[in-house]
């Protein structure tokens, strides 16, 4: 599923936005009991320390599986910048995952296009995503990276 026109009016992108920030609300106040999965894609949530203030910042975000590692995308809904989260983890890849009520410490990979895996891990978050993380790739210049989080 690719994002049609009426995800693209200003209102129902707002109304997208907070649906994602409630969503985030009951995922952390439930302890993960509630919020795993959000319209039947699964959800975690990616703690990761500030690059500018050093505070925790936490993020619900869609993933995929390969093997034991989990795979996030850098999209932003095609914005032409990263989303903060990742730019935290480039300044320091150490972070923390909760997957439902499973909280685990990760270490943050970064493939992007032309490296050898990036088009297997692409199809691999991107199928979960419904084709979205396409659709955003098509909106902007900007390569979007997969995050490949390897538990420790």
């Amino acid at each position: 599923m690719t994002l049609g026109p009426i995800e693209q009016i200003p209102i129902v992108k707002a109304a997208g936005v907070r649906l994602l920030a409630v969503h985030q609300w009951v995922y952390e106040r439930t302890d993960g009991r509630i919020g795993h999965r959000i319209l039947g894609v699964p959800c975690l949530l990616l703690r990761t320390v500030g690059a500018k203030t050093g505070l925790t910042r936490t993020n619900s975000l869609t993933y995929g599986r390969d093997g034991s590692d989990y795979l996030v995308v850098a999209s932003k809904g095609g914005a032409p910048k990263a989303p903060g989260w990742y730019h935290n983890l480039r300044a320091n890849p150490s972070a923390e995952i909760q997957v439902g009520t499973r909280k685990q410490q990760v270490t943050a990979r970064f493939v992007v296009p032309g490296d050898d895996e990036y088009e297997r891990l692409w199809d691999i978050v991107n199928a979960v995503n419904s084709n979205r993380f396409r659709a955003y790739q098509k909106a902007t210049t900007r390569p979007i990276p997969v995050v490949v989080l390897t538990p420790r």
